[in-house]
């Protein structure tokens, strides 16, 4: 077990982590539980019955969710011509074609998302090893490859999340900040999941949410029923 510090102990006083919560109480005791000094985020965990070995249950996506993230993201996009300066415009921290590519080749990588017009992936390509262990590909299936880098650009600043299971059928996603409160917290992660049903895959049989866990930065995880959050997503 890990060794748990004096303010974790006393945040989680009162609090049966063993427990599932209703929805709405678990994200409120996680907000009353708060004790770092920093903006923590608030994350979510979901245990989907699906193989990812199998490619049709791959689960991958990306959502605009209804209130950001609430966090800067860095983007960086790979084009030429008039579409470099389309991209900066919308708000991208670093735009060009292969000075960028060069200068990744040195080692710098002080960016979080990045995306790619069409005509630049061969280019691309030429870092795939560097970009594809991290996560910072672009990838048409989220809409990172395209010629509307501007639209991209900021949907991805204004609170755009990729994400994908992983090799023990857990999506994970950050839905915004303690300080956004219950209620944006709560919509937004009742998009999130919505999203994910959206996407349960034909293939995969029985139960599809098996579990969801809410947490903070600094906080504990909390278990909470997936069929009561069902039951809100098809009433909102």
């Amino acid at each position: 077990m890990p060794k748990r510090g004096k303010n974790y102990k006393k945040s989680v006083e009162g609090i049966d982590t063993s427990a599932i919560f209703p929805f709405a109480e678990a994200v409120e005791a996680l907000l009353r539980s708060k004790y770092a000094k920093f903006d923590e985020s608030f994350d979510v965990a979901v245990r989907l019955g699906v193989d990812p070995r199998h490619a049709d249950q791959n689960v991958r996506s990306s959502l605009m969710l209804p209130h950001g993230t609430g966090k800067t993201e860095r983007v960086l996009v790979f084009a030429k011509g008039e579409k470099v300066q389309e991209a900066l415009d919308a708000g991208a921290d670093f735009a060009g074609n292969d000075d960028l590519v060069e200068k990744i080749q040195g080692g710098w990588l002080e960016f979080d998302k990045t995306i790619a017009t069409p005509d630049m992936m061969g280019t691309v390509g030429k870092i795939g090893r560097l970009l594809g262990p991290r996560g910072l590909m672009p990838n048409a299936k989220l809409g990172t490859v395209t010629f509307d880098v501007g639209r991209v650009v900021g949907e991805i600043k204004s609170g755009k999340i990729d994400f994908k299971v992983d090799k023990a059928g857990v999506v994970h996603a950050m839905v915004g900040k303690v300080s956004f409160g219950p209620e944006k917290l709560q919509a937004n992660i009742l998009a999130f999941i919505d999203r994910l049903i959206q996407l349960k895959p034909s293939s995969s049989k029985g139960v599809y949410l098996k579990s969801i866990s809410l947490t903070t930065t600094m906080g504990p995880g909390l278990k909470v029923d997936p069929n009561e959050v069902r039951v809100l997503i098809k009433g909102a």
